[in-house]
């Protein structure tokens, strides 16, 4: 059973996520994230990406398409028989035009040497209501 420091800990690893990525703080992802970490974006076009040098890469070639704040919220918990954690998230993203978006982030966590990282990630955007 997770204890309350490890929701902790791994919510702080969620919520850090949107600070890091606004400034452009691609040196400290390892704080986040596995080094061999599948982003997968294909539900917006980018594929899945492979490795923090690959989502850095894809990052900075939508340059000024990336959105301007990434905001999480409702974050639900839940561990895994193998101790891993699955997190299910609710993002806002905020583009430089003042249009918003919405989707999930579903996470997959694993306690290392350096406390919890996400392994996996998956973003799902809303497009209609209702949807599930």
């Amino acid at each position: 059973m997770l204890s309350t420091e490890d929701r902790f800990a791994i919510e702080d690893v969620i919520n850090l996520h949107g600070h890091l990525t606004d400034r452009g703080e691609f040196a400290n992802m390892p704080n986040l994230f596995t080094e061999d970490v599948t982003y997968d974006v294909s539900a917006l076009g980018g594929g899945v990406l492979a490795g923090l040098a690959g989502a850095r890469d894809a990052a900075l070639e939508l340059g000024e398409a990336n959105p301007l704040a990434h905001h999480v919220t409702n974050i639900v918990l839940d561990e895994a028989p193998d101790g891993t954690v699955r997190a299910l998230s609710k993002y806002l993203g905020v583009m430089t035009d003042g249009s918003v978006a919405s989707g999930t982030y579903e996470d997959t966590l694993r306690l290392g040497d350096n406390g919890w990282r996400i392994t996996h990630r998956v973003v799902r955007p809303r497009r209609a209501p209702l949807q599930p």
